[in-house]
């Protein structure tokens, strides 16, 4: 079995994360494998996911800013607002500026609100959306916030009545890169959607640490739990008895360290917990040393 922490894979395309999960499972050689935040099949990129201990990670890796490179063609819209859905529009964008697609990409910059797609994991009614869109039934999603501090369009190709924008997105996590096209597509008023997504970025961790499954399977590698927190929050190292306190959820003097989550690291160097500072105290949120 692989020690507890963080493996950080290039999902192929036409995986979904929860195949990417099972593959995982199997060569870590454990069940607890988990991850931090879905991509879509058609996407490609950073997928974390948690390895034992790892996995109590995941909720609060899952809130941290995200990178993506992609495409968006305007000119047509999708019902899933992607290129794996059917087509339900085609309007010329011959008659679409580069500087009007740049425009419109600068206004959805920023604090943002975001419809998400019909075809989307959210519940409505108890129900998940893209199962009542597959049902063929339309449900009302209300708009939620996002921000967006980056929106930026690199290349420009016209592709007969289409217009191809190569883009770079950073942006919270819970945006939908997919709403993103369809909304710069209707502010333009030729409609658009998402033909490809990698993401290059999650939290501290880029392509850079990321390996294929082929890479994995001829040798299993993952980022340990302890340079996992260190990596993704700020560091608090504690005295031995703090340590112990905290290793038993119990409450200490709080940090300078802002709110958190804060890493919390005994003298030896080994994760304890992640904590929140509140006025007065700090108090343990996830404790990993014991479990």
């Amino acid at each position: 079995m692989t020690d507890s922490g963080v493996a950080i894979v290039d999902k192929p395309a036409d995986w979904t994360s929860h195949d990417v999960v099972a593959k995982v499972r199997r060569l870590a050689g454990t069940r607890k494998v988990g991850h931090a935040g879905t991509l879509d099949p058609m996407a490609t990129g950073v997928l974390v996911l948690g390895i034992g201990k790892g996995t109590k990670l995941l909720g609060h890796l899952a809130l941290t800013e995200k990178e993506y490179a992609g495409t968006v063609r305007l000119g047509a819209t999708t019902n899933t607002d992607d290129a794996e859905g059917e087509e339900t529009s085609r309007t010329d964008a011959g008659g679409v500026a580069e500087e009007d697609a740049r425009r419109a990409a600068a206004a959805l910059t920023g604090e943002i609100m975001q419809i998400p797609p019909q075809v989307s994991a959210i519940k409505v009614n108890g129900r998940r959306a893209y199962k009542s869109a597959r049902a063929g039934e339309s449900v009302e999603l209300k708009a939620r916030p996002a921000t967006v501090s980056e929106f930026a369009v690199d290349a420009v190709r016209r592709e007969g009545p289409f217009l191809d924008l190569d883009v770079r997105i950073t942006c919270s996590s819970g945006t939908y890169i997919r709403a993103l096209a369809r909304d710069m597509g209707e502010a333009l008023g030729v409609g658009g959607h998402l033909t490809r997504l990698r993401r290059t970025r999650v939290g501290p961790y880029g392509l850079e640490r990321a390996r294929t499954l082929e890479q994995l399977a001829e040798e299993f590698t993952s980022v340990p739990l302890s340079q996992a927190v260190a990596a993704a929050f700020p560091v608090r190292v504690l005295s031995e008895d703090e340590a112990r306190k905290v290793a038993h959820g119990n409450r200490i003097a709080p940090s300078t360290l802002g709110a958190g989550p804060i890493g919390l690291f005994a003298p030896d160097g080994e994760v304890v917990a992640l904590a929140e500072d509140r006025p007065g105290y700090s108090k343990p949120i996830v404790v990993f040393a014991g479990a």
